[in-house]
């Protein structure tokens, strides 16, 4: 769809350079190993040297997809991010570039910082409204574990949406908490794991239901509503409730049946593979209050409970 409205523009702006166009399939689907090989073929055939530079022009896909091949092409060459949806607000800032695998979500990948990024709004007015509900999942996710303000200016926009928009200083706002972050801990040795809140269950869910299913952000708000849930188990009081955040999100357009349409030993063993985990225990982001996040490690068997418990409790209307 990228290509079709936009790729044209973007090919006559950079006249005077020599460029050739790889077109990939929308979705997560193509974040394969037989994409990646698809496109390091064209790379070689195009005869790309370590002068060359890579534009990952479209959502968060074609950037971990391109910045991945851009890192592993001749052992890394540049790459410029230019993202067309909301969801990639989020995925292109702080050099995180991957593919997915069988067994999981981002598990193949590197860190490997673009040289710039290019972020114009006016594209977001092409992309239909599942991408729109997809992008705010990450801005819901920022907001909880940094910007509560936020919170209750995106609700308010989704609740009473009739023309899909994001208000710019709630995008920037959204972009800061990640680019705070990232500067932080660039190759996620410690607070970065944060920005995982939502998405241990998220990324599980996405994989065992099938990649492309479900996107990115309609899994991180159900991550983040069992996230919630185990947070108010260790912390009681100070946590929002996981029931009333559901139905607070279901007001503003969301889903959370699919969550019930795997067994959660399905869930469980995607959970394994995630990259935080350690000594046999699943690496997950909770939040202590709002605007406080803590990462811990939680035993297998402890977890197959929570998600069970709160399969009963919260997701099941």
């Amino acid at each position: 769809m990228v290509g079709h409205l936009h790729l044209d523009t973007l090919e006559k702006r950079l006249g005077n350079f020599s460029v050739t166009s790889c077109i990939i399939s929308a979705g997560e689907a193509s974040k394969s190993l037989d994409t990646y090989s698809y496109v390091l073929d064209e790379m070689f055939q195009s005869e790309l040297d370590r002068n060359s530079a890579v534009i990952a022009f479209g959502g968060g896909v074609v950037g971990d997809l391109a910045g991945f091949c851009a890192s592993t092409y001749m052992r890394g060459i540049s790459f410029v991010q230019v993202p067309t949806t909301l969801l990639a607000h989020d995925s292109s800032v702080g050099g995180k570039t991957g593919i997915n695998h069988p067994q999981g979500k981002n598990l193949i990948g590197s860190f490997h910082q673009p040289i710039l990024v290019i972020y114009d709004t006016r594209f977001l007015q092409t992309m239909p409204e599942r991408e729109w509900r997809s992008g705010f999942g990450e801005v819901i996710k920022h907001a909880y574990i940094h910007h509560y303000g936020l919170l209750g200016r995106i609700e308010k926009t989704l609740a009473g949406q009739t023309e899909w928009q994001i208000a710019e200083q709630d995008l920037a706002d959204s972009i800061r908490v990640k680019a705070n972050i990232v500067s932080q801990d660039e190759k996620e040795r410690g607070v970065r794991a944060f920005l995982n809140f939502g998405h241990t269950l998220g990324h599980s869910l996405e994989a065992s239901s099938g990649f492309g299913k479900l996107s990115h952000g309609e899994a991180v708000v159900i991550g983040i509503i069992f996230a919630l849930f185990v947070s108010k188990q260790l912390y009681s009081g100070q946590v929002p409730d996981a029931k009333k955040e559901k139905e607070r999100w279901q007001q503003c357009g969301y889903r959370f049946d699919q969550v019930l349409r795997v067994t959660t030993d399905e869930l469980v063993e995607k959970m394994k593979y995630d990259k935080k985990n350690k000594a046999g225990h699943i690496g997950f982001v909770v939040l202590e209050k709002l605007g406080e996040p803590q990462f811990v490690q939680i035993p297998v068997v402890k977890m197959r409970e929570l998600i069970d418990k709160c399969k009963e409790d919260v997701f099941n209307d």
